[in-house]
């Protein structure tokens, strides 16, 4: 068991989470393992990329998933967290690149338009994957466009955030 985290936008570029994937090593088995978020920002002008849109791409390779309670947003100087109105974690939707260099290995988190409770607050957010679609994720059996898509009004329940805690208090595989 894993205790779940909140998943924070304001999150320097290179901070460490648990991802979990398929080893590459041995296919048939996965792994939580712990990466760096953002791209290595050699290949990217000096710049780390933390995110990566859904729209129009393909994701054959290299899926992970990223282990959330709720995940954090940022209007001027209020805050706010979206959790699962049903009270579930879930998990976010990402890609990882392999240790490079000076570089570890890194995850990068694929976004979608908001559903109708984030957008007021903003334009994108991570996509999720419900608990029953992890394996579909990773093992790519389900087409992109069919898991990638904007979760349904009353998904969310998003409320200021004033001081720490998270929603739940573990995370299984």
């Amino acid at each position: 068991m894993e205790s779940p985290t909140p998943f924070d936008i304001d999150a320097p570029p290179g901070g460490r989470r648990p991802i979990i994937r398929r080893n590459p090593d041995d296919a048939s088995e996965i792994e939580m393992v712990e990466a760096a978020w953002g791209s290595n920002p050699r290949f990217s002008d000096g710049a780390s990329l933390r995110f990566v849109r859904s729209e129009g791409r393909t994701f054959p390779r290299h899926r992970c998933l990223v282990p959330a309670s709720e995940f954090h947003m940022r209007v001027g100087d209020k805050r706010y967290r979206a959790t699962l109105e049903s009270g579930n974690f879930f998990y976010l939707a990402a890609i990882w690149e392999p240790a490079m260099g000076e570089w570890p290995l890194s995850f990068r988190i694929i976004t979608f338009a908001a559903n109708a409770e984030v957008a007021r607050y903003q334009e994108r957010h991570g996509a999720i994957i419900e608990r029953r679609h992890r394996m579909q994720w990773l093992d790519a059996t389900v087409p992109e466009i069919d898991l990638l898509q904007t979760p349904p009004e009353r998904t969310f329940l998003v409320e200021r955030l004033l001081g720490g805690g998270t929603s739940q208090s573990e995370l299984a595989l």
